[in-house]
């Protein structure tokens, strides 16, 4: 998975200027939602007639949405400058109580390309196995958070990602002092007005890993993904439901991703893996029925037409971590 795109103005026609601040005209909507979250914390927080069950509904969601600018911004950083780029991801990380630059490994370099370098995903779907499916959903970033964060301390103690360590407990240091200077100043407010919203978007994001890939085939080249193709749910949720596309052409804007989804991914897999609604497949899925949803082989289609379409998933490895080192700070230095 392309981390993050080094071009200035990415998505921008050649021959236009850049927009102002942004690679993107779209970010906007993405800084929208980071502004309007952190104004629910702080209102809640501070002013008192903020402290309703509507707002503190409000702040759950949009952390949840913090979590996927998160995302997204990991893969392309949203401003032209990369000072700004870094300063931001601060900010993203005290919405999520997480250093967002987890990101990098656990997501750009490892979950995108399942066992492919023969290391575990450290959000496989197996992890979890209750036979009362509801509990894998409860119980997974149980699982997926500590496995998450046990392999990125691993990772960042061997990387030769230029500042990569230095960015990273930068957001830990913000992430968690500001929220600590929180509680220290009004503790059970903090508690439930940002820590608890803070949890919950950050919970809620390990568990789309599950959502997305459980009962797929991770060894196909087109049936790996589960996608949510509402075309509200993908505007609030900045295209995120088009994940199959995410995954094979990872440096794709996320604005593109709803038309590049039509063009080359519904031919290509089972009609199964396109959900129109993921309330409904929620509930169907976890609270409609006990037991997990048997295998199925969804990727047979695909076998037999036996054309991808794509680059092998090594060389598209090695682009995402080119990505991820460019977006960081510059190229590596050579091996010694």
């Amino acid at each position: 998975m392309a981390a993050a795109t080094t071009g200035g103005a990415q998505g921008v026609a050649q021959g236009e200027r850049a927009p102002f601040l942004v690679r993107h005209p779209s970010e906007w909507r993405q800084v929208g939602i980071v502004v309007l979250y952190q104004v629910l914390l702080l209102g809640m927080m501070f002013v008192p007639v903020f402290r309703n069950p509507a707002v503190l509904i409000a702040a759950g969601l949009l952390s949840f949405l913090n979590s996927v600018v998160i995302h997204n911004h990991l893969h392309r950083g949203i401003f032209n400058n990369q000072r700004l780029n870094m300063i931001w991801r601060c900010v993203l990380s005290f919405g999520a109580l997480y250093p967002a630059s987890a990101n990098v490994p656990s997501h750009n370099l490892v979950h995108h390309h399942f066992a492919d370098d023969g290391q575990p995903d450290w959000a496989d779907p197996s992890h979890v196995r209750f036979g009362w499916n509801l509990l894998n959903l409860i119980h997974f970033p149980n699982i997926a958070g500590p496995n998450t964060f046990a392999g990125v301390g691993k990772w960042m103690a061997t990387t030769r990602q230029k500042g990569f360590a230095r960015q990273y407990v930068t957001e830990m240091v913000v992430a968690f002092g500001l929220t600590a200077a929180l509680l220290a100043y009004d503790f059970w407010p903090a508690l439930l007005f940002v820590v608890l919203p803070q949890l919950y978007g950050a919970r809620c994001i390990l568990r789309i890993n599950l959502i997305q890939h459980d009962r797929t085939d991770i060894a196909s080249e087109w049936n790996h993904s589960r996608n949510f193709v509402g075309r509200f749910f993908n505007w609030i949720m900045c295209n995120n439901g088009y994940h199959t596309i995410h995954h094979n052409r990872a440096g794709l804007h996320w604005s593109e991703l709803d038309a590049a989804h039509r063009r080359e991914v519904v031919s290509r897999i089972d009609s199964s893996l396109d959900e129109p609604s993921m309330v409904k497949y929620l509930w169907r899925t976890y609270v409609g029925r006990r037991a997990r949803p048997p295998v199925r082989d969804v990727a047979a289609a695909e076998r037999a037409a036996g054309v991808t379409g794509l680059d092998p998933r090594a060389v598209r490895r090695a682009a995402a971590e080119r990505a991820a080192d460019a977006e960081q700070g510059g190229p590596l230095p050579a091996a010694g």
